[in-house]
């Protein structure tokens, strides 16, 4: 490998090593509001600010455009992602930030189960195992009947499910799209479902956020502009190095999360927390791997919507 090469490739590891802390502080943020702000509130501000980020991406530069050639995609793509987004602010409400983050993480192996069941597509017997070993992880994780995480674990779980379905949908369509474009439409679709749900909610969103204190204001922005960050950089990181070569890093939101956790709240996963965390992000990265790898090998352009593991 050249040196040119070398220097681009170590650029792209530290761009998807962004996003995963982007990632992992926005939702440490989002768990530090939620006594503050409805899950209606949190989801419309993220998604409202993406979309005007970038509009305003987009019409300042050469990248992307604002129209779409496979709208009915982008519709079906986005409202995953929102559902997605709903059941992880959702459950960040109710659980730390490193177990929430484990049980997201296991969106390769979710994707693995849904490719068998939904398009019948073959899977080797190191797949099944990555998948057993990610839901045993999982287990480990959550441990039933102890008290720990309980019910609230069903909810990154839907996210993994849900994700896992976007990222097999985005693997066959986003290669026809700009991902500049795709990202733009990620937030129009995501700000478009959200408002019914904000209209909707019992308290009036503008009292709500007068009242508010401003450092929860300014966490709200936070989380926005983290999360569009975050994608940004893995379509930066997808144009410096393969996708093969990024996905494993992007394994460190387990650590940012588990850090950020514990500086935040003062909550340390416990040793069996960060066993079933290891194995979930062993399987996890390897069925990431895979999964990258199969794309390259029937030749399909890899999207960095495909490189995110954690739709948020």
């Amino acid at each position: 490998m050249s040196t040119s090469a070398r220097n681009h490739t170590l650029l792209g590891i530290a761009f998807v090593m962004g996003a995963a802390s982007c990632f992992a502080t926005m939702d440490t943020t989002i768990r530090y509001i939620g006594a503050y702000f409805s899950v209606a509130l949190v989801l419309w501000a993220r998604y409202g600010l993406h979309a005007a980020i970038m509009t305003l991406w987009i019409a300042l530069s050469d990248k992307g455009s604002f129209r779409s050639a496979n709208p009915m995609f982008q519709i079906a793509r986005g409202a995953l992602l929102a559902f997605s987004s709903t059941m992880a602010f959702a459950a960040l409400r109710r659980m730390p930030v490193a177990e929430f983050t484990a049980i997201v993480m296991l969106t390769p192996v979710v994707a693995t189960l849904i490719a068998w069941l939904w398009l019948k597509e073959s899977v080797s017997r190191l797949r099944w195992l990555l998948v057993l070993g990610g839901f045993i992880g999982a287990l480990i994780v959550v441990r039933p009947g102890s008290g720990i995480v309980g019910w609230a674990a069903l909810l990154p779980l839907a996210a993994a499910f849900s994700n896992a379905a976007f990222q097999i949908m985005t693997s066959r369509f986003a290669p026809h799209e700009d991902p500049y474009t795709t990202n733009f439409y990620t937030g129009v679709t995501g700000v478009t479902l959200a408002t019914p749900l904000l209209l909707a909610s019992v308290a009036d969103p503008i009292d709500t956020l007068l009242a508010a204190p401003s450092l929860q204001v300014g966490g709200l922005v936070a989380v926005a502009v983290l999360g569009t960050t975050g994608h940004l950089l893995l379509i930066l990181a997808l144009g410096k190095a393969p996708a093969s070569t990024l996905m494993p890093f992007q394994y460190v939101q387990l650590l940012v999360a588990a850090l950020a956790g514990y500086i935040v709240f003062g909550l340390a996963p416990d040793g069996w927390s960060w066993l079933g965390m290891a194995t979930i992000g062993i399987c996890g990265a390897a069925s990431a791997w895979l999964n990258v790898r199969a794309a390259a090998d029937r030749h399909r352009p890899v999207s960095a919507v495909q490189v995110d593991t954690v739709a948020e």
